[in-house]
């Protein structure tokens, strides 16, 4: 199998500044929005990309409380597997993309944790006899016909998915100190392809976001956290 893919990872952030601590919004709310641009692409292996910060906020807290961080993102999937078959041999390809999002807040990942936006796998498989055309003759004893395995052309079957979405999750911190918290968001793509005689090909982009954080007391002890 031949292996080789490609990468590219940018990112083009409106408001993605980080605030200094001394201009951080001394609010019960902050709200963030970027146009972004994270992308990469494989074209037969797999290929994670390194974290990468997409979206940026602080908040000032007067005294100890729990913080609120809602992420929305649009992401896009796109994969594309091919087959070829002849003679009865079953090909396969094999495509996977997918977007993973984190929050940090003052460098510390909020719960909880790595979360999965969009995610796809998709699986090609065919057995084909192959193409036949002038590859048989018949033999002039029997009139049996006689098939030239050598001339048959394999059978192609492939399969491309396109799809964007828009999805949420809230992020929680609770306890943090009073004074002024940086708020991270990141993202990281996570892609594989493999194929046999035939092609296969995975990206991921990651497009506009917005983050909102939200100054809140939460009930201790009630369903916060897992235990």
């Amino acid at each position: 199998m031949r292996k080789g893919w490609l990468l590219t990872l940018s990112a083009l952030l409106a408001l993605a500044v980080l605030p200094t601590a001394g201009r951080a919004q001394s609010a019960k709310s902050s709200a963030k929005a970027g146009n972004i641009n994270l992308m990469a692409t494989t074209l037969g292996g797999p290929v994670t990309t390194p974290w990468q910060t997409v979206l940026t906020s602080a908040i000032r807290t007067s005294q100890q409380k729990d913080l609120f961080v809602g992420v929305s993102l649009e992401s896009s999937l796109f994969t594309r597997g091919k087959v070829r078959s002849r003679n009865k041999l079953a090909d396969r390809s094999s495509v996977a993309a997918g977007v993973e999002v984190q929050v940090l807040i003052d460098g510390q990942p909020a719960y909880p944790g790595p979360v999965v936006f969009n995610r796809r796998r998709q699986e090609l498989t065919a057995t084909f006899q192959g193409i036949l055309a002038s590859c048989l003759t018949t033999d002039p004893t029997t009139g049996a016909p006689i098939i030239d395995e050598a001339c048959i052309e394999p059978e192609d079957l492939e399969l491309i998915l396109d799809t964007t979405s828009a999805n949420h999750y809230n992020f929680v911190a609770d306890d943090v100190g009073v004074g002024d918290h940086a708020v991270l968001v990141q993202a990281r793509i996570n892609l594989d392809a493999s194929f046999q005689t035939g092609e296969s090909e995975a990206s991921a982009i990651v497009g506009h976001g917005t983050v909102t954080v939200e100054e809140v007391r939460l009930l201790k002890g009630v369903e916060v956290f897992e235990p």
